[in-house]
C-alpha cells in the first residue's frame, strides 16, 4: 500500500477542511531544498510549536517514537519552503469579470492611506487552487492610481483576515509614469507629447513625497492626514517603497528618485530593462520584482526569450530579485508561479536559485526572511512536500502541506470534482 495507517488518517483530516497545530512532528527521509541554496538528500525536519527545531540526516538520527506527537515517513519525496506569490491581487478578486467580486482599485490617484490587509478574502475559492501547487504565503497589493495603497502579507490559509496576517501594510506601491508612448518607434510626435506628460506626472509624485517627508519629519503639532500619515514610516526606515516601473528611463529616474528621498527599503516591481542597468542597480542595493517569465517581449528589437532569461541575467549581475505574476488573470495564475520560476530555470538560472527566487529571496525583498522562505532551525515550519519536482507541472502534486506548524488541506474544488466523478466511474473506466 502506498500510504500507512498514520498517512491515510491524516490525508482523510486534511480533507475535512480543517486543520490543526501538532506540538511535536517529524517529517522522515525527504529530500530537503533548504530554501537558501542548498539541499539534504534523506533529511529529517523535526518541528516542535510550530517552529523548526532541528534537521537531521535520517540515517544517522535514532528517535523514539513515542516522544513525538506525529511521525511521516516521507520515502524520498522533496520537501520545499511554503513558496510566495509577491505583488498579488488574492483574496481582493474573485472573478475579474464581474466589477463586484474586484476590490483591489479605488477611487483617486493618491490612496496610500487604502490597506489590502482588511480587504482580503481567506475563504476565496481562489486561494484553494493556489494553495494546491504549494503557493502558502502572498503579499496583497492594490492596484490603480499613481499611489495605489499599502499592501500586507498574507497566509493563505486561516479563520479570517486577522489570522492570517503576517506583516500588516508592509509597503507602499507607487505606479511610475510610462516614459514612452506604445508603439514609440513609429509616432514621434506622441512620443514628443509623452516626454511633456512624462515630466508632468514625475513632478507630481516629488511633490507628493517631497510633502509627505515634511509631515513625517516634522516637529510641530500639524492637522492630522489619513494620506500622510500612511506615507509617515516610509521616511523612519520601518516602510517599504514599491516603485512598479519597466522601461529604462523610468528605471534610471528611480535610482534618482530613491537618492533624493532617501528611501532606506525601496522595491522595482517590474523591472523589464532592468538588466541594461544592473550595475547600477546592484550598487544602489536596490532589488526587483521581476514581472512574469511567461511574458511576450515589449519591444520589436528584444529577444522573443527575453522574459524568460531575464532572471538569469539579473543573478549574474549580482541584483537581488524574486519573481512575481502580475498581469491578465493574476489572482488565478498565481498558481503557475512555481512554474514560472521552472521556466527561469531552463533558461539559466540553477534548481535551487530558481527556488530561492520564489521562497527565500521573496521574503527577503519583503522582509519576513526572519521567519519564513527557508527551512532552518527556529525558522516557522511553514513547506510542503511533494511526490515529484515542485517546479514542473508534471510533478508538482502536494502530498502535504504545514503552515506555522499546521497541516492545512491540499484540496480545492477542483480536486474535489475529480475526485467526486472518479469515484463514481472508475468501474467504468477500468472496464474499457
Amino acid at each position: 500500500m502506498r500510504y500507512t495507517v498514520l498517512l491515510f488518517l491524516i490525508t482523510l483530516f486534511l480533507s475535512s477542511g480543517f486543520s490543526q497545530q501538532h506540538s511535536r512532528i517529524l517529517l522522515v527521509n525527504g529530500f530537503i531544498h533548504v530554501g537558501n541554496g542548498t539541499t539534504v538528500p534523506s533529511g529529517l525536519i523535526a518541528i516542535e510549536d510550530g517552529e523548526i527545531s532541528f534537521i537531521r540526516n535520517a540515517y544517522a538520527y535514532t528517535y523514539e517514537p513515542k516522544e513525538w506527537d506525529t511521525i511521516i515517513q516521507l520515502e524520498g519525496r522533496h520537501i520545499y519552503p511554503g513558496f510566495v506569490a509577491p505583488n498579488s491581487t488574492l483574496g481582493i478578486t474573485e472573478i475579474d469579470a464581474v466589477r463586484a467580486t474586484r476590490d483591489y482599485d479605488e477611487v483617486g490617484s493618491l490612496n496610500p492611506h487604502i490597506r489590502s490587509q482588511t480587504a482580503f478574502n481567506v475563504a476565496s475559492k481562489v486561494i484553494s487552487t493556489v494553495r494546491t501547487n504549494g503557493v502558502l504565503i502572498a503579499q496583497i497589493t492594490p492596484r490603480g492610481g499613481i499611489v495605489s495603497g499599502s499592501s500586507s502579507i498574507m497566509k493563505l490559509h486561516g479563520w479570517n483576515w486577522e489570522d492570517a496576517t503576517i506583516a500588516k501594510d508592509d509597503g507602499i506601491h507607487l505606479n511610475w509614469p510610462e516614459s514612452l508612448p506604445r508603439n514609440h518607434w513609429k509616432k514621434e510626435q506622441n512620443k514628443k507629447n509623452k516626454e511633456n506628460t512624462y515630466a508632468k506626472n514625475k513632478q507630481k509624485i516629488y511633490n507628493f513625497f517631497t510633502m509627505a517627508k515634511a509631515y513625517a519629519t516634522s516637529n510641530h503639532n500639524v492637522k492630522s492626514d489619513s494620506r500622510l500619515e500612511a506615507m509617515r514610516d516610509c521616511f523612519k526606515s520601518k516602510k517599504r517603497v514599491f516603485i512598479h516601473a519597466n522601461e529604462l528611463q523610468q528605471l534610471s529616474d528611480i535610482i534618482d528618485f530613491i537618492a533624493d528621498m532617501k528611501l532606506k527599503y525601496p522595491v522595482i516591481v517590474g523591472g523589464y530593462d532592468a538588466h541594461l542597468i544592473s550595475r547600477k542597480l546592484a550598487d544602489a542595493k536596490i532589488p526587483v520584482m521581476l514581472l512574469r517569465p511567461h511574458s511576450l517581449p515589449f519591444n520589436e528589437e528584444d529577444d522573443i526569450d527575453h522574459p524568460y532569461k531575464l532572471p538569469f541575467l539579473l543573478k549574474n549581475a549580482g541584483v537581488k530579485f524574486c519573481i512575481q505574476n502580475e498581469g491578465d488573470m493574476e489572482a488565478m495564475n498565481a498558481r503557475n508561479i512555481p512554474f514560472l520560476a521552472g521556466t527561469a530555470m531552463a533558461y539559466g538560472l540553477e534548481e535551487e536559485d530558481a527556488i530561492s527566487s520564489i521562497s527565500l529571496w521573496s521574503c527577503e525583498i519583503l522582509g519576513i526572511q526572519k521567519k519564513y522562505g527557508s527551512i532552518e532551525k527556529g525558522k516557522s515550519a511553514t513547506l510542503f512536500v511533494s511526490d515529484g519536482d515542485a517546479l514542473d507541472m508534471r510533478t508538482n502534486n502536494l502530498f502535504l502541506a504545514i503552515l506555522d506548524g499546521e497541516f492545512i488541506p491540499i484540496t480545492n474544488s477542483q480536486t474535489e470534482l475529480y475526485q467526486k466523478y472518479l469515484d463514481k466511474y472508475q468501474d467504468t473506466l477500468k472496464n474499457r
